[in-house]
């Protein structure tokens, strides 16, 4: 079955099967029934194509401005994927009146290719499913849990000196993944489990003192997103490979709980996350992990939901992480598009609660000389790219030393992330003293 499993979904024979046949639907579709002339039914399917059109644009407002189920707009690349599948149900439904069973059958078929198509496109636009595996979750259920003999020690050192560090005995090719529950002991906060990447030197006879990076998914989203969408075991492997087996011990954590919560990364009445963050979650990798515990070698990352998480948790909490990787960061956190809307979920009555937090709020205030952050945003991502400006902006003029990059044919996708992660690993090595 691992030939199953490894099939691309977006790219390859299965990807293009599916334009191919979703093409071949929409050309069923809009041929005319035999009851009815091309004029007249070509009338019908342009109806079809402009109600289709004010459908998705209608939901996608009442589902940003009226139910506030996303803060941010849905990308326009993913609104127009949507209106072939919904316009193609239209026409099948035109065409019922006067046709034969058959027929019925055949335009149900043809509906079902074009909402492939559609969800082909809208994966592959996004980036988080590449392989079947990747959307049954099949490798990310055999990542084994994080074994005694791989915590660290009771009253062990942090480990031998980083710079100039070379293994004795012999290596692994790659790193390995492991998962673990990180209680919310004090936050109270009920997260699912993390992930954890320990790179070849973590084996070693000689372990180094390793850098920490914990990084946080998109939302909705979950931890294993960065395995799946954020490619994230190869790049890092692909980083100790050229840097002797050195590599920062990555811990992908999860501030939400579940798959559709939002708790902004904030301590307020919706949950104690920032506690859990900076808290809960330092202090277990502290105790639990054979890391370097000199904070000068932590960095917080994340995509969207989870660059904006980085970017509060460099901030808020500059001794415990002075750098920051924020692929498609947002330039603050919210539940809803109108930002009142966030402020009463969050801090009911007092809004200046809010602002002490954000990001903007506090590098308008205080200096960050020394730190550093590395921020992205897809080129074709108007309103990211716009978010991307405000905080290089903000970051440069209150002391970070900052990295800003707009990802040439992206949109708002794991591909921001995916195209750069390298590259932002480099530039945390070259903070950490790695040589490569």
């Amino acid at each position: 079955m691992e030939w199953f499993y490894n099939i691309r979904l977006t790219d390859g024979p299965v990807f293009w099967t599916a334009v191919v046949l979703g093409l071949a639907g929409a050309i069923h579709l809009a041929v005319p029934p035999a009851a009815m002339g091309p004029v007249r039914w070509l009338i019908r399917v342009l109806a079809a194509a402009a109600a289709a059109f004010a459908l998705v644009a209608a939901v996608h407002w009442a589902l940003i401005n009226i139910l506030s189920v996303f803060p941010e707009n849905i990308p326009d690349a993913v609104l127009i994927w949507l209106v072939p599948a919904v316009g193609a149900l239209l026409l099948a439904f035109l065409r019922l009146p006067g046709n034969s069973w058959r027929s019925r059958w055949t335009s149900l078929v043809a509906v079902l290719l074009v909402a492939t198509l559609s969800a082909v496109q809208i994966n592959a636009y996004f980036g988080l499913n590449r392989t079947v595996s990747d959307l049954l979750g099949t490798a990310v259920a055999s990542v084994p849990v994080l074994e005694p003999a791989l915590m660290r020690q009771s009253g062990a050192p942090d480990g031998v000196t980083l710079q100039g560090w070379k293994a004795q005995g012999d290596l692994p090719a790659g790193g390995e993944l492991r998962r673990s529950a990180i209680p919310g002991t004090l936050s109270g906060l009920a997260a699912r489990d993390a992930y954890i990447y320990l790179p070849p030197a973590y084996f070693a006879a000689n372990r180094p003192a390793l850098p920490v990076l914990v990084l946080v998914a998109g939302q909705p989203g979950g931890p294993a997103d960065w395995l799946t969408g954020g490619a994230l075991r190869g790049h890092l492997d692909t980083f100790a490979a050229a840097h002797g087996g050195l590599a920062p011990v990555v811990v992908v954590a999860d501030p939400n709980g579940s798959q559709n919560a939002n708790t902004m990364c904030m301590d307020s009445a919706i949950a104690q996350a920032d506690t859990y963050l900076a808290k809960d979650v330092v202090q277990w990798i502290s105790t639990t992990l054979a890391v370097d515990t000199d904070h000068s070698r932590w960095a917080a990352g994340g995509f969207s939901f989870g660059a904006t998480c980085a970017v509060q948790m460099g901030t808020r909490h500059p001794d415990l992480f002075p750098a920051v990787l924020g692929f498609s960061s947002e330039a603050e956190p919210a539940v809803a598009k109108e930002r009142q809307k966030t402020i009463d979920a969050a801090f009911p009555g007092d809004p200046e609660a809010f602002d002490r937090q954000t990001p903007l709020a506090i590098m308008a205030t205080e200096r960050f000389d020394g730190h550093a952050m590395y921020l992205t945003a897809g080129a074709d991502d108007a309103e990211f790219v716009a978010y991307l400006d405000t905080l290089t902006t903000a970051a440069r003029d209150a002391g970070f030393t900052v990295e800003s990059q707009r990802v040439e044919h992206t949109g708002h996708s794991w591909d921001t992330s995916s195209r750069r992660i390298e590259d932002a690993l480099q530039f945390l090595a070259g903070r950490w003293g790695l040589s490569g």
